[in-house]
């Protein structure tokens, strides 16, 4: 049976504020090969790790993420949404390299949409380059991921690909990822469970393209991921995913 790392999305958020360097500490704790995180930039472009547009509800304030500076975003605190005891702040990329760097591998997602995102991304990036073996940038958009890769080179990219539409069958969805993959010169697409089947993976890595699962997130779906030989799962529930693989891996 295949042994696929897991990677906690945006950290351990069900004990700790999703994308804080606390839900990311829970994931180093409890021994998660990678953590998911988003990065967007604020007002004065600097790219801080946050998922949304907006700040939502389990925030301290309201309003878009690029219309706030790094200062004011200083001033706000983010809660937990499953515990209520669990505060944390919003945190800019090199600090949470600075912070987890050495100790848990990264998922980065560049969020966009802005063009010179790639290029924030990188300048900070190339500042950390002993940790270029344990990091992987993502992003929806090929474009934000053809110039992140003229500024470092020797980070792989990967394309993430949005769940399909009702119409789409599994051969359109093949069709798609790879296609879209070739145009973002992408190492690997992750999927969604629903897209995989064993057809779709053979097609993809016929021409050199791996297969990672996003939002594997039931025993279902981490079946699936064992089917198909998937090597990397993201998770919202990485205890269950632990437990999963860890139970039920067999030697010889």
């Amino acid at each position: 049976m295949n042994r696929f790392e897991i990677v906690a999305h945006r950290g351990i958020a069900t004990e700790a504020p999703e994308n804080t360097l606390e839900a990311f500490e829970r994931a180093v704790q409890l021994g998660a090969d990678a953590v998911e995180l988003d990065v967007r930039l604020t007002s004065d472009r600097v790219p801080v790790v946050y998922h949304y547009f907006y700040l939502p509800e389990n925030t301290s304030a309201s309003g878009a993420i690029f219309d706030f500076t790094l200062e004011q975003l200083r001033q706000v605190r983010v809660f937990c949404r499953h515990n209520a005891g669990s505060v944390g702040v919003i945190s800019t990329l090199p600090e949470v390299l600075e912070a987890l760097g050495g100790r848990i591998g990264f998922e980065i997602e560049i969020k966009g949409p802005e063009p010179e995102a790639p290029q924030i991304v990188g300048d900070v990036l190339n500042r950390f380059k002993h940790l270029w073996g344990a990091i992987e940038v993502t992003s929806y958009e090929p474009a934000l991921l053809l110039a992140f890769q003229a500024q470092c080179p020797g980070i792989p990219v990967d394309l993430l690909i949005p769940r399909s539409e009702a119409w789409m069958g599994l051969d359109v969805v093949s069709y798609q990822a790879l296609h879209r993959a070739r145009l973002s010169r992408a190492r690997a697409v992750h999927l969604h469970p629903t897209q995989l089947s064993a057809s779709v993976v053979t097609i993809l890595r016929r021409h050199g393209i791996e297969i990672h699962m996003w939002d594997a997130n039931d025993e279902s779906s981490l079946a699936t991921a064992v089917e198909c030989g998937i090597p990397r799962v993201c998770t919202d529930r990485f205890r269950q995913a632990l437990a999963f693989r860890d139970g039920t891996i067999t030697t010889g």
